[in-house]
């Protein structure tokens, strides 16, 4: 059986290289390259939507870039690029979760689990954000710790600190 193709581009964000592909019309991966799940997450998509990346253009990928520019330009608060989510019915319903985290604000992984209906599954919530491969477009650096600290992200504690100021930043010039 043919595999589907994941055109895929690279992207240099000023926090680091992300892998950028698409799928049938819709976006499935904006990954941080460096990230320990990147593969993992790569290996997901192709097994899930029996497909295989390949290097090529296309129109998804060429929007996501301008999106991604507009938003570290400060001119863009929200993505347009239709996505496609591929995981488990808890990752799927934890990246909704993430996706109606108002730009320049952040929540717990408590909150999280608490909106996804399971208030004792903290654990398994970090775990589903941590699998997120749509990172910044469904926008799982906005996850802190109870205690307001900074945890774990694909892209590093850098970038998701960067992207946390940066954010907070514009948003007080909106």
């Amino acid at each position: 059986m043919t595999k589907r193709p994941i055109l895929y581009r690279f992207y240099e964000s000023p926090y680091g290289k992300m892998l950028i592909g698409s799928i049938d019309g819709k976006l499935c991966i904006c990954d941080w390259t460096d990230s320990r799940r990147h593969e993992s997450n790569k290996r997901r998509l192709c097994e899930k939507l029996n497909a295989a990346f390949q290097p090529g253009e296309c129109e998804e990928n060429n929007i996501t870039v301008q999106e991604l520019n507009e938003y570290f330009a400060g001119s863009r608060q929200s993505f347009n690029i239709p996505t496609i989510s591929v995981g488990t019915t808890l990752q799927i319903s934890v990246w909704q979760e993430l996706s109606k985290i108002p730009y320049g604000s952040t929540t717990t992984y408590a909150a999280i689990s608490m909106q996804c209906g399971i208030p004792k599954g903290v654990r398994a919530v970090a775990n589903a954000i941590g699998s997120n491969p749509l990172s910044i477009i469904v926008p799982c650096h906005r996850v802190i710790g109870a205690s307001g600290s900074l945890t774990g992200y694909a892209g590093g504690l850098d970038a998701k600190r960067g992207l946390l100021e940066f954010e907070s930043q514009i948003a007080r010039t909106i």
